[in-house]
């Protein structure tokens, strides 16, 4: 029997223990990583290409929406489980466009995250109940498509995203720079770029829009 690869992503410690000592219960599953924040958990999914990626959605540096995303590109085959306290419409639908298959709250993971493993592991979908609720209503009453110009933080490039998160977490122009690998000018003309496009003016702005959008936590 083949072994289940899983890459645990969270920002606290003590919660990836916890994940990780449920999890390598299970006969036949490998906690092949462990990540403290989103640009980590990249490059491990990256390195290790594990099967299964159990991400918290709210994590430093890249949260787990755009993680989501560029663990999609850096390891295809891996599926991705969201864990989070929030179960809003709107997020739900942004993470299932990001391309994670899965969705838990927090307060069920200790009921049914080792079932929600074993379905991602087969290539199938797994929400709790209500998040479940969401997706099929979403199904059975979709929202009109959005006429016009995209609005808000869709128009915005996977490096705006990212530079975005930084600034909210109150990170210099050197600081995102040196923390990505690019130049200090590249990271202000992303800079000006994604403040232009939101019409976002300091960067106090910047974190407010943010923690509204649920990319950083409060």
């Amino acid at each position: 029997m083949k072994t289940l690869r899983i890459l645990i992503a969270d920002d606290h410690e003590m919660v990836r223990r916890g994940l990780k000592a449920t999890l390598a219960e299970h006969p036949g599953w490998d906690v092949c990583g462990e990540a403290g924040t989103g640009r980590q958990a990249v490059e491990l999914a990256a390195e290790l290409k594990p099967d299964v990626v159990v991400l918290d959605l709210a994590m430093p540096e890249l949260n787990g929406l755009e993680a989501t995303r560029q663990i999609r590109k850096a390891a295809p085959r891996a599926e991705v489980l969201i864990l989070t306290m929030h179960e809003s419409e709107n997020l739900v639908r942004e993470v299932l466009t990001a391309g994670a298959r899965g969705y838990v709250l927090k307060n069920d993971a200790g009921r049914v995250l080792v079932q929600a493993v074993e379905t991602l592991s087969q290539h199938k979908p797994f929400f709790t109940a209500k998040v479940s609720e969401l997706v099929l209503d979403q199904f059975l009453n979709p929202a009109p498509a959005p006429e016009g110009p995209q609005t808000g933080s869709s128009r915005l490039t996977s490096r705006e995203r990212e530079i975005m998160q930084l600034i909210a977490e109150g990170k210099s122009n050197k600081e995102i720079a040196d923390g990505l690998g690019i130049s200090v000018r590249t990271a202000e003309t992303h800079r000006m770029n994604l403040m232009r496009k939101l019409d976002l003016h300091s960067a106090s702005e910047v974190t407010r829009y943010a923690i509204r959008n649920k990319i950083i936590e409060a």
